[in-house]
């Protein structure tokens, strides 16, 4: 067995972990300060709305000497000042976006980038995007996105219970939020693609929350009726159980995005692939983040919160102290008995012993069979 496995097996059986419950204030605070970050960059940069939602035209030119730069300084002149996007084709030409272009000013700006890209006129293809399309697509996205929240609840708190649908609901606004804060940040255009990607992360993320709550779901069966471990170390039990398959998950899943990342994005430079790839990317660790160290930390607390749990921790603790209480008073007394030069005997301190002890000889037989004692030998009277 290898030595991931070896320790995944170790986990499973619970005989190594991390207590992921007992520090869950630290990962709720790095929680909040990321998403306080996101936000803050949300308001600030706010996000680059593609022509998809925004509106503009987009220019096919064919092949051309001029940069992707150049180009992009030539269409901001020609279309005093709207913003432009350029990407290089691998044919040689350029797609050249500008958001919020109506079709009035479309005609003098393909006029004016065929001369400044020196191409012809008839061979710069043109696309126009209306604004009222773009805002029914994002109502669109809104609208499923609602849907799909709401059915996420609904499954779990039917498969699960209220507490693990809430956990997850919060789990999943957190990765949202973060993936969105990415994106402000960094800039990146929102196109559908971008709402693909956002769906398809809520998605993982609502997987890999469901499989560490099923263990937690058969782990905490009957809890009520024991008085060894309480909720939130079965919580926590769970949670090292499940979680090299967590991680081998998540890095199996983070390689070929990050390879579109910053293979197919990066050095090919193809448009479409950042805005799928960096929200895949974000939203997968994000995801794979919050399943452990916010969701089941939160189902935790809530749990921790009804009476039967709480009565359970007491009975945990009055056990754990009294077995501490014990082995102090035992450890005591073999201090105390070392101290005035005893050596202890077996059996020393043993009630059932003791008792055995007592007894004797008169309770062990002689060689005949017989107990010892007063009683008369057996036989036959003469």
């Amino acid at each position: 067995m290898s030595k991931l496995g070896n320790i995944g097996a170790r986990l499973y059986r619970g005989e190594v972990g991390y207590d992921f419950i007992g520090k869950r204030k630290i990962w709720y605070s790095v929680s909040i300060l990321i998403t306080i970050v996101a936000i803050v960059g949300l308001a600030v940069r706010g996000l680059n709305m593609g022509i998809e939602f925004s509106g503009g035209a987009v220019f096919t030119t064919p092949k051309t000497a001029v940069s992707a730069s150049q180009a992009q300084h030539h269409a901001e002149s020609a279309s005093n000042g709207h913003q432009a996007v350029v990407q290089k084709l691998g044919n040689g030409g350029l797609r050249i976006q500008i958001s919020e272009l109506d079709t009035k000013e479309a005609v003098p700006v393909q006029e004016e980038l065929a001369k400044d890209l020196n191409v012809p006129v008839k061979d710069v293809n043109t696309q126009l995007v209306g604004p009222s399309w773009g805002e029914e697509i994002a109502n669109k996205a809104w609208l499923g996105l609602g849907i799909f929240m709401v059915l996420v609840v609904i499954y779990l708190a039917i498969a699960f219970e209220w507490r693990m649908a809430l956990a997850a609901l919060i789990a999943l606004i957190h990765d949202l939020t973060i993936t969105v804060g990415v994106y402000a940040l960094v800039g990146f255009e929102v196109t559908p693609g971008t709402v693909i990607g956002l769906l398809t992360i809520l998605g993982y993320s609502l997987y890999d929350t469901v499989v560490v709550f099923d263990s937690l779901k058969e782990a905490s069966r009957g809890i009520t009726k024991q008085s060894r471990y309480t909720y939130g170390e079965v919580a926590n039990r769970s949670i090292n159980s499940t979680l090299v398959r967590s991680i081998n998950t998540t890095v199996v899943a983070l390689l070929p995005v990050a390879g579109l990342l910053f293979v197919g994005g990066g050095f090919l430079g193809a448009g479409m692939l950042n805005d799928i790839s960096l929200a895949l990317f974000v939203g997968l660790a994000a995801g794979a983040y919050s399943s452990i160290f916010i969701a089941t930390p939160l189902v935790a607390d809530l749990k921790g919160r009804e009476p039967q749990m709480q009565a359970l921790a007491r009975r945990v603790r009055s056990k754990r102290s009294a077995a501490a209480a014990k082995a102090d008073s035992q450890e005591g007394a073999a201090e105390g008995a070392a101290e005035a030069g005893e050596e202890p005997q077996d059996g020393a301190g043993d009630p059932a012993a003791a008792g055995s002890s007592a007894a004797g000889p008169r309770s062990r037989p002689d060689s005949r069979g017989n107990r010892g004692g007063r009683g008369r030998p057996s036989g036959k009277r003469r």
